[in-house]
């Protein structure tokens, strides 16, 4: 959420931005700009009731003293209207409070200058590549198949006890799957971050820190009679830990990483790209989180695209890395690198990774901040990245590893699986 002084400050600058978004937000923050008149014109007459009331109450006390009981109790009769008036303002300012707050929420996050015009993925930039695409032998099948073929993964078992988009994974399927959590968990850790285990279900306020209410309501299972949402990624429990908190100066980089299963309704998505693993309604995801100092948050965000380009390099997957154009823009973000890995058997990239710099905007919403060395309270930046999500993963590894004997597993999992073949 934008802030409503950064806004007023940077119309014109944010406006420019916005283009990047195909976003025409000045309807919006000319009726911010509007209603935070009328909030300060609200708070300008309340002060002015209050020193009002102030001084007729010492006046008050000192008729009385005189005993000139008659002239205090008239004066009583004026403060009494007075904190009518009081009243009705205070509602008048609620009120205002709320629009202007439904208002900023309709506001995307503003582009960072680098990020690449555009109105969907097809204008992404490819900014690097790695790996090279395997050649496969003439029988191979795409993922959906060769877990059928070796028991590894059985989506119409799914489908009897849950729904579709809810696979089970069984022998060597379920090993792979905790092998590569593991393995995530574990580069994440000798990284530096700290592992956290958070909850499965958040409240309101916690979804609204991240942004995900409003924005995304429709995409998050609801369970009205607890008022507690299903998470859509790790993100949203692990950032929420740091909600109404002041950091200092000295806590800086905070990082957290954490598995978790993630549940996304995924409502509307049909056809060829929803095929076996390649989108799914749970799933399990290793994320990595930081809270960063504003001055930093960028060199932060490369070091955070370093990491995931790592494992993906240890896993000996063709991968590339995008940049994001306004247009395929999350929400919440400044800045987001995607980076995706190549599925010779669909003869396709299929996305892994988003990482993002969201800036101060899930700051400003969360209240994480922290004192300067003036004892100034400012925002933090906020940043996460998946490292990473499975299901894509094991499509890819499945597919691009498999021969006439098998299919292979890459030397840096064969530690976490105890098998280095799936026959």
């Amino acid at each position: 959420m934008l802030q409503t002084n950064y806004i007023r400050e940077n119309k014109t600058l944010i406006l420019e931005r916005y283009k990047k978004r195909n976003f025409d937000g000045e309807a919006i923050i000319d009726q911010i700009l509007k209603l935070d008149d009328e909030r300060k014109a609200t708070q300008h007459k309340l002060d002015a009731q209050l020193a009002e009331g102030n001084r007729l109450a010492k006046e008050i006390g000192q008729l009385f003293k005189a005993g000139k009981q008659d002239a205090a109790n008239m004066i009583k009769e004026q403060t009494k209207a007075l904190k009518e008036s009081g009243s009705a303002l205070k509602e008048l300012q609620n009120k205002i409070a709320a629009d202007l707050l439904d208002l900023l929420y309709q506001l995307p996050n503003v582009p960072n200058e680098i990020v690449p015009p555009g109105k969907s993925e097809d204008d992404n930039e490819t900014i690097f590549e790695e790996g090279s695409i395997p050649v496969l032998h003439e029988k191979a099948m795409p993922h959906w198949e060769l877990t059928k073929k070796y028991n590894l993964i059985d989506f119409e078992l799914g489908v009897k006890i849950t729904g579709a988009g809810f696979p089970i994974y069984r022998g060597k399927g379920a090993r792979l799957q905790r092998a590569l959590i593991s393995f995530f968990l574990d580069q994440a850790v000798e990284n530096g971050y700290e592992e956290i285990i958070p909850p499965l279900m958040v409240n309101e306020a916690s979804a609204y820190g991240t942004g995900q209410l409003p924005d995304k309501e429709g995409q998050m299972y609801y369970m009205p009679k607890d008022d507690l949402y299903m998470i859509p990624t790790g993100e949203v429990p692990i950032t929420n830990i740091y909600r109404d908190v002041i950091l200092k100066e000295k806590d800086f980089p905070i990082k957290n990483t954490g598995y978790t299963p993630c549940f996304r309704r995924e409502a509307g998505s049909y056809g060829s790209d929803v095929r076996g693993l390649n989108r799914l309604h749970q799933f399990d995801k290793v994320e990595i989180i930081q809270i960063e100092h504003p001055d930093k948050s960028y060199q932060t965000l490369d070091t955070m695209v370093e990491h995931v380009k790592a494992l993906l390099n240890k896993l000996e997957l063709p991968y590339r890395v995008l940049k994001l154009c306004g247009g395929d823009l999350g929400f919440t973000a400044a800045l987001t690198f995607d980076l995706e890995v190549y599925s010779t058997a669909q003869e396709k990239w299929l996305e892994v990774s988003s990482v993002s710099n969201f800036e101060s905007f899930q700051a400003n919403r969360l209240k994480c901040r922290y004192k300067n060395s003036k004892g100034k309270t400012q925002l933090a930046h906020t940043l996460n990245g998946s490292a990473l999500a499975l299901p894509r993963i094991m499509a890819a590894l499945l597919e691009n590893n498999q021969t006439e004997d098998g299919i292979k597993i890459p030397k840096a999992l064969i530690p976490y699986t105890g098998f280095d073949m799936i026959k």
